[in-house]
């Protein structure tokens, strides 16, 4: 059974700490992300109940933004949309009856 203490540590640890860090590479970027008390103290709530840190439920959340826009998240989902554009009917051959033919 662990002590209170040691569960306060594993709670600053998790939230206060980024989870790359010193693994962090010179392409990754930075960004300062202001949340209000609330918002903030609800997701490190979620975080807890699902043992995930802020930067993972932050990647999840912009993950989902980017997906409801079509904009590819990564070079998997590039290659999906761009074989799906690939795999289209050509043009002019969609399926339909010639619109000059007239019905009688």
């Amino acid at each position: 059974m662990q002590d209170a203490g040691s569960r306060n540590d594993f709670r600053r640890r998790r939230f206060d700490q980024h989870p790359l860090c010193g693994k962090r590479q010179e392409k990754d970027l930075r960004k300062l992300i202001e949340f209000d008390e609330d918002t903030f103290a609800k997701l490190k709530q979620l975080g807890r109940d699902r043992m995930a840190t802020i930067q993972e439920l932050a990647d999840e959340a912009f993950a989902d933004v980017l997906k409801k826009h079509g904009i590819p998240i990564d070079l998997k989902d590039a290659l999906r949309k761009s074989a799906r554009g690939a795999n289209a009917a050509a043009p002019g051959k969609t399926g339909k009856s010639n619109p000059s033919k007239k019905k009688s």
